[in-house]
């Protein structure tokens, strides 16, 4: 291996492990719940025998979960391992695509090193009101997508669009909306560095113009999907705040004025980029507030158009640390140290707020002081394969919980929850009535008794519950620590008219797939 490589191999991976650090690492968290579960049951088909719905079908556009998957039964690593290993690889390929796209914007070093130790910095950056980070903490395909199109992006910069073409494609069967998203920018990338475009663009001394999207005839919405939808307030972009449509506009106005002060400067390939940048923000942004915007669309709402701000950000933060490096710290030591502490300790202390609770980096094999994440820990290993939990329908946001994933952690099927299964059932209609017949059965949980329990049971098969310590009456409680205890529902003899409505609960689901 050359000198250069190593010179850039090197601090590349340094700069992956100080972002790896300074954003945490929590498996299991937010849409993990879904991701990590599929993953499991394609490992163990004998998990989730009452609920793999609420996963499995949301993920049939994607291949993530089935690569992972043969990755594991391939290499034998443990789940856990694997999930950290590609997580990191992820942070590296990220970091790696924008130091190569980085060399072809900047001729300075610095300029380009400070355009990596910022995005490294800052992956855990919100984005405007999309409830997205320019990367989660945890293995998202987003994640691994983002670093592909980053990649593709870096040999269209070089001019190798042929090398872009299997990266754009492999990132759309693993996150496709993210792949999408992809091909539309490399598609304005390849016309920004057309020279005609340009010439036309002189001539009319104007921006470029934005395009319509077409629409598509989607049948009409129930009532319970919209209110499944409705608890997702990020999807609505005209209820956004005004605050979070700053965070959406102001982005493009600056790529528009670095597209305009660069051509000044005759700067043409960090002019073109800008103009990219520019040109696909505004046709998204067009083509979100049409789709959001209109009734008979509502169907695209879970689409979540305005992801498309999630590479926006991406180029933002990298082309701010290119500029900051190369006007503001130059080659001074302290100036650098300065910029370091404060970009990599302000995230590190958002992060620590956010998951308080819970270790900052939960790796494979540490003890959690977590009481969630201890009791997930005991149902995985000492409840059946086939047990089937009720939790409180809002345990996601419980204090202390930190959105830990009762499926993806404890491996076993639950009841639906109020919070987290609303955005699976935006995705997949047909599982509306269920979700809401399991979580209004789960209304009132706080003051549930046996006789509730023993309802659930009797209803939906129910065996077992996750309450708060100490339990209510009548339930056999193997396990307990101080906040929660892990209990066991008596047999109740199903009547009739129960059998009969039980039946019909668990027939639903397929009679409306077929």
């Amino acid at each position: 291996m050359n000198q250069s490589r190593i010179r850039t191999i090197v601090p590349i991976f340094l700069l992956s492990l100080l972002a790896f650090a300074v954003m945490g690492y929590h498996p299991g968290i937010e849409d993990d719940g879904v991701y990590l579960s599929a993953v499991k049951c394609d490992l163990n088909p004998a998990l989730y025998p009452h609920d793999s719905d609420f996963f499995r079908v949301q993920l049939q556009a994607t291949l993530f979960d089935k690569w992972v998957a043969g990755f594991i039964q391939l290499t034998h690593m443990p789940v856990a391992a694997t999930m950290l290993f590609w997580q990191f690889v992820s942070i590296v390929l990220i970091l790696f695509a924008c130091w190569s796209i980085a060399r072809t914007l900047f001729s300075e070093a610095r300029a380009q090193w400070g355009a990596v130790a910022l995005v490294g910095a800052m992956l855990t950056l919100p984005v405007a009101g999309t409830a997205l980070y320019l990367a989660d903490q945890h293995l998202h395909p987003r994640n691994l997508a983002t670093a592909l199109i980053l990649l593709a992006v870096s040999r269209i910069q070089i001019e190798r669009v042929w090398q872009a073409v299997p990266l754009l494609l492999l990132s759309f069967v693993l996150h496709p909306i993210m792949g999408v998203m992809g091909i539309s920018f490399c598609v304005c990338l390849t016309l920004a560095q057309w020279e005609p475009v340009h010439v036309w663009l002189r001539s009319l001394r104007s921006s470029l113009a934005a395009a319509v999207p077409l629409g598509w005839i989607f049948e009409s919405p129930t009532p319970i999907w919209r209110k499944a939808l409705v608890t997702r307030p990020y999807m609505f972009l005209y209820d956004w705040a005004w605050y979070e449509w700053l965070g959406a506009l102001a982005p493009l106005f600056l790529f528009w004025l670095l597209w305009y002060l660069a051509s000044k400067r005759g700067d043409q390939r960090l002019a073109r980029f800008a103009l990219a940048v520019f040109a696909y923000g505004v046709l998204q942004q067009v083509a979100a507030m049409i789709v959001l915007g209109s009734p008979a669309l509502v169907r695209l709402t879970p689409m979540q158009p305005m992801r498309f701000l999630q590479l926006v950000y991406v180029f933002m933060v990298l082309m701010a640390g290119g500029l900051i490096a190369k006007f503001l710290l130059k080659a001074s030591s302290w100036r650098w140290a300065i910029f370091l502490l404060l970009a990599n300790g302000g995230m590190f202390a958002a992060q620590r707020a956010q998951f308080s609770s819970s270790p900052h980096l939960e790796l494979p094999g540490t003890r959690s002081s977590n009481p969630w994440l201890q009791a997930f820990a005991w149902i995985r290993v000492n409840t059946p394969a086939d047990a089937h939990f009720a939790l409180d329908p809002r345990y996601l946001a419980a204090p202390q919980e930190d959105y830990h994933s009762f499926r993806a952690l404890a491996e076993r099927s639950q009841l639906a929850d109020a919070i987290k299964d609303t955005a699976v059932v935006t995705q997949v209609p047909w599982l509306a009535p269920l979700w809401e017949q399991q979580v209004a059965a789960l209304q009132g949980w706080e003051n549930f008794r046996l006789a509730d329990f023993e309802r659930l049971k009797a209803d939906f098969g129910v065996d077992w519950v996750l309450v708060s310590y100490p339990q209510p009456d009548g339930l056999a409680c193997p396990w307990h620590n101080w906040a929660l205890a892990v209990c066991q529902i008596p047999h109740v003899p199903l009547q009739p008219q129960t059998t009969a409505h039980r039946l019909i609960t668990l027939e639903s689901p397929a009679r409306f797939w077929n």
